[in-house]
């Protein structure tokens, strides 16, 4: 089976492994060296006990995706309390000025990019990274919406509004067209290695050193332009499922390549809406509809995928495995959400 939890020191070696992958190099949230995730991960415990405040230093959970079988992980998924994290939360705001003169009756509307922080302190979903050979499939569900059913439990700790940065347009040769016709004119570095810089510290060290003016899109190269708003081919299958539980771009980009950044209100998101809780009550072996089922709050916090079945009186029955994945025992409070 597989089952999304909090991630623990132990994981750490698995998610360095996982931090490798093709999928895991588009998420500049999740580190890709020892000492930064080791903290993460110890931030993220401190965060599941309540032991961090959001006033003080915003909580940031971090879970992962484990084969129950095999005790392998195999992907990632986190939450930012606050965007930020304390700190400005820079992104491009796309706009656009109207350029006009009377006399020789031209008018021209032009698009421009604002650096903003107005998503600073909103909830942030980030952190994802899945095996290559699980996208598409009922566990890559799993694992981002699983965020959602904890959000639901633990609701008072999240803002009305979320978002979620998507990665942008990075090309074969390892190029970003946005971060070459832009920011790599300020910073003597590439792409990769400001992304790696942002999963250490944050995006507020680049937002610093960038022009405070807007940017005319016109002066980007061709490439950079078509690129903007648009997902990372990687992340297409991430994009449409995201859209599916409520989210949609906005008017804000990346700052570091473009990519879009989807927006949403929390209390509309489709599994927050569709979850109900409810108790365990008995076993059911047959084949019966498969669902999101969650159990336990802060650190115990775990949720895996199951069959269900509920009988007249609405008492919920599940097979015995999902009894000991969830280690439940009867009558204890759980959540379940359709697929």
């Amino acid at each position: 089976m597989w089952l999304v939890r909090p991630a623990q020191p132990d994981d750490l070696d698995q998610i360095l492994a996982i931090a490798g992958t093709q999928c895991a190099r588009l998420s500049s949230t999740l580190p890709k060296q020892g000492d930064a995730l080791a903290y993460k991960i110890e931030q993220s415990l401190a965060s599941f006990a309540g032991k961090i405040s959001a006033e003080d230093d915003p909580p940031r959970f971090l879970f992962v995706l484990e084969n129950t079988e095999t005790g392998d992980i195999a992907g990632t998924a986190g939450i930012d309390a606050r965007a930020g994290n304390g700190q400005p939360f820079y992104s491009y705001r796309r706009d656009a000025l109207i350029h006009a003169s009377h006399e020789l009756g031209v008018s021209r509307r032009v698009e421009v990019l604002y650096p903003s922080h107005s998503l600073t302190d909103v909830s942030l979903l980030c952190s994802f990274s899945i095996r290559p050979e699980l996208q598409g499939t009922e566990a890559f569900e799993l694992l981002s919406r699983a965020r959602i059913l904890f959000i639901a439990s633990h609701r008072e700790w999240f803002t009305a509004r979320m978002a979620v940065e998507i990665q942008g347009v990075q090309l074969e040769d390892g190029s970003v067209p946005f971060w070459d016709s832009l920011g790599r004119h300020f910073f003597d570095m590439d792409f990769e290695t400001a992304d790696q810089y942002s999963g250490q510290l944050s995006k507020t060290f680049i937002a610093e050193l960038m022009p405070p003016n807007p940017i005319y899109v016109t002066l980007l190269s061709e490439a950079a332009q078509n690129a903007m708003g648009q997902p990372h081919q990687i992340t297409v299958p991430n994009f449409e499922l995201l859209q599916r539980e409520g989210f949609q771009p906005g008017s804000y980009l990346d700052i570091f390549d473009a990519g879009p950044v989807l927006e949403a209100r929390t209390d509309s998101l489709r599994t927050l809406v569709t979850n109900r809780p409810t108790e365990l009550h008995g076993t059911n072996e047959d084949v019966g509809e498969t669902c999101l089922i969650a159990a336990g709050e802060r650190e115990q916090f775990r949720c895996t995928l199951t069959s269900v079945a509920e009988t007249l009186d609405d008492k919920l029955k599940v097979p015995v495995a999902t009894w000991k994945t969830l280690n439940r025992t009867a009558g204890d409070r759980v959540r379940i959400a359709p697929l």
